[in-house]
Formats: structure tokens, C-alpha cells, sequence
């Protein structure tokens, strides 16, 4: 799967190359493909497809921000639940300190890995060389209750146990991109359509030029916004880690 940065860049070439074939399609169209009314024309059907773009864009932004704010909010109610958890391990007395650790070097670990989609697909529990959650539910499946109380906490420690791994699995279904590549596709031929017109009317002088570069660089950065948003487990724009060090921390001062 391509970068969000390069299929970026591959926009920005493709803009850049519409404004070139407007630039030649000027040089090469007989004059009355020029006139007036045939730019009237243009310019009307160029306003119309800009219009498009800018909907379909905003309405990509704003859906990619909520994609990752949703993913976002599940990663720090995994954090949060893990807190509780070791409390209701840490109320289950000395019998559980086992659990518990195998929990906290669970999250230690995957706080020093990066994001990686790969791993977040398959959990990351290949060879069980990471402590995974499922670890933690078998540990605690097999604590020998002592009396009803510890009974009750261990029902309460295992439901915990569950919405962690279901979250863990939610999180694996939604790794990898949302946007469907006609989709992007088709918002890069409109835009190619739009910077052919630019091309073809934009007079040959350098100010005209740098515009026509920074509007394409513009609508560039635009799509790697939606990108960085739509893949927050890759690229320069990451769901942040900072929900689960301060769960760690929890974790650890409660020994």
C-alpha cells in the first residue's frame, strides 16, 4: 500500500501535469476554441467541478477526523479499563500478582513498538512473544477463587478482560484505509480538469505560474490530510500514545 506522502505527491504531479497539457492545448487549439464565450464556457464548467471538489473534500476531511477521533477514543478507553482491571486484580490480594504483571508488561511492551496496522491485524500475538490480552484472560480464568468475594471480583476482572479484547479487535477490523481508490480517483481527475483550465487561460508570466504551483500544492496537502487521518496508525499524524503511559503508570504505582 502506498504512503499517504507519496500518493500526495502523485496528485500534486498530476495537477502539475494539467496545468502543462492546458498550457499546450493553448499553443495548439485554433483561436476560436479561445474566444470569449468559449472560456465563458470553461470557466462555468471549471466553477462547477471546483465547487464538487471543495464538498467532496470537506466531506472527506470531516470524515477522516472522525474516523480517527473514534479510534482515538478507543484507544484511551482501553487505557482506562486496563486501570481498572488491575485495580479489581489488585483486590483480588497476592494470589493475582501474576495476572497483573503479565498485564503491565503487556502494555509496556507495545509502548515501545510504533503503530503498526501489520501487527494491529494480527494482534500482535505471533509466538506469543508479546503478552496479550487473551494471556491475561486465560491467567485469570484459571485463579482459584477463594470465597464468594473474590468470585464476584474475578466475574468483574474477566468482564473487564473481554471489552479489552473486544476493543483490541475493533481496533484490527478498522486498521487500513476507508477511502476507496476510484473514489480518489475520480476527486483527481476533477482536478486535473480544473488545473487544464487554469493552464490554457493563465497568462505566461512567473506570478501566474507560483499561483497555479501553490493551489496545487494546496489541494496536495489536502489529500494527505484526509490520508494521515484516514491511516492513524501510520505516516507523520498518529493516534497518541499517552492514554496508555499514564494507565502504565497507574499500573506500576499500584505495584
Amino acid at each position: 500500500m502506498l504512503s499517504a506522502s507519496s500518493i500526495a505527491l502523485m496528485v500534486f504531479g498530476c495537477v502539475l501535469a494539467g496545468a502543462l497539457f492546458g498550457a499546450f492545448l493553448r499553443s495548439t487549439l485554433p483561436a476560436h476554441h479561445l474566444s470569449e464565450e468559449s472560456k465563458d464556457v470553461i470557466k462555468v464548467a471549471t466553477g462547477l467541478i471546483a465547487t464538487l471538489v471543495a464538498l467532496v473534500l470537506g466531506l472527506l476531511i470531516a470524515s477522516a477526523k472522525g474516523s480517527f477521533d473514534t479510534k482515538s477514543q478507543e484507544i484511551t478507553i482501553s487505557a482506562a479499563k486496563a486501570v481498572l482491571l488491575d485495580r479489581e486484580l489488585r483486590r483480588l490480594g497476592p494470589a493475582a500478582d501474576s495476572v497483573r504483571a503479565l498485564l503491565r508488561q503487556g502494555i509496556a511492551t507495545r509502548l515501545g513498538q510504533q503503530w503498526d496496522e501489520g501487527r494491529l491485524r494480527s494482534l500482535g500475538d505471533a509466538a506469543g512473544a508479546v503478552p496479550s490480552i487473551q494471556d491475561v484472560e486465560v491467567k485469570l480464568a484459571d485463579f482459584v477463587p477463594a470465597n464468594d468475594g473474590q468470585r464476584w471480583l474475578q466475574g468483574r476482572a474477566l468482564a473487564l478482560a473481554a471489552d479489552l479484547a473486544q476493543t483490541r479487535w475493533l481496533l484490527a477490523e478498522q486498521a487500513g484505509s476507508a477511502i476507496a481508490v476510484p473514489f480518489l480517483v475520480i476527486v483527481v481527475f476533477w482536478l486535473f480538469f480544473i488545473f487544464t483550465s487554469l493552464g490554457m487561460f493563465a497568462p505566461r508570466n512567473l506570478t501566474a505560474y507560483l499561483a497555479i504551483i501553490l493551489c496545487g500544492l494546496s489541494v496536495s496537502a489536502a489529500v494527505l490530510l484526509v490520508l494521515e487521518l484516514d491511516r492513524p496508525f501510520q505516516g507523520f499524524i498518529t493516534i497518541s500514545k499517552e492514554p496508555l503511559r499514564e494507565a502504565l503508570k497507574h499500573l506500576e504505582e499500584g505495584g
